[in-house]
């Protein structure tokens, strides 16, 4: 028989697909009129609130490394949404250069109010999700935002990068927030048991395939969510202070969609710095 742990997970992992999927519901009708496939602000968990994700993509859909390109780069597809129609969560940067490095490593640091946590990012893993975070970081795109969602049930895991999510309080519209851009999902975690272990940084998506953005959440304890989600580094400091946030627990506001809700201890990202490529 199942264990009543293991139905709890299960709940808990169907919440969140389902909050996930009625907050990319807006952004996806609002592109589709425009007959535009894969819309949707990264939300996710996409965490719900934001929150998360979901279809499996391949990496040959998300980068093109074609012949007589240049050796050590792909081809990345950063699709802009539509100016018409965009919400004014939608933080709009530019685009990343198309043309993205694919070997050596690169640290993240993301400075916060708490302190500084950093993670190694993998550059031949995620080229493109790689070159995203360091084209927003150098437009400051994360700094002062908050991490808008904390889950401590069934999956473990802090989640932030919705720019519009600023000031005191909190409002409907956190964790709907994202750049004016998506791109496919990489390194999907398909042979990973589990596939989110304590201490990787994953993207958060609408749900639909090419709907990553700008927010991600870090997992602080082992998670068995489906492997749709781009791993996008593994923390290397600062994890004691997402456990001291965990601890702290959340206010439940998303507890009858998806679980979990808005971190009480709260966690404002300062400023959010990629470094260069290194090897």
């Amino acid at each position: 028989m199942t264990s009543t742990r293991e139905r709890q997970r299960a709940a808990a992992r169907a919440r969140l697909e389902r909050e996930m999927a009625e907050r990319g519901a807006k952004a996806r009708k609002r592109r589709q009129t425009q007959a535009i496939v894969g819309a949707g602000a990264v939300l996710l968990l996409v965490v719900a609130g934001s929150v998360w994700l979901a279809t499996t993509l391949g990496g040959d859909d998300t980068t093109q490394n074609t012949a007589g390109g240049t050796p050590g780069y792909v081809q990345c597809a950063y699709t802009e949404a539509p100016k018409e129609g965009r919400t004014p969560q939608l933080k709009d940067v530019g685009l990343p250069p198309a043309q993205q490095k694919d070997t050596g490593t690169q640290t993240m640091t993301i400075d916060t109010n708490l302190g500084p946590i950093t993670a190694k990012i993998d550059r031949a893993a995620v080229p493109c999700t790689a070159g995203s975070f360091t084209h927003l970081a150098s437009k400051g795109f994360f700094d002062n935002s908050k991490c808008h969602r904390l889950v401590t049930e069934g999956i473990k895991v802090l989640q932030c990068g919705d720019p519009s999510a600023t000031g005191k309080g909190w409002r409907e519209t956190d964790g709907t927030g994202g750049p004016a851009y998506n791109l496919a999902e990489e390194n999907l975690p398909t042979d990973k048991r589990p596939p989110y272990p304590d201490g990787v940084i994953a993207m958060a998506n609408s749900g639909q395939p090419g709907s990553t953005g700008s927010q991600f959440f870090i997992v602080y304890g082992d998670s068995q969510l489906d492997p749709n989600y781009t791993v996008l580094g593994t923390v290397t400091g600062g994890m004691d202070l997402v456990k001291q946030v965990a601890a702290a627990g959340d206010d439940k506001a998303f507890a009858q969609q998806a679980g979990g809700g808005h971190p009480k201890k709260e966690v404002v990202i300062t400023k959010l710095a990629m470094s260069d490529i290194q090897g």
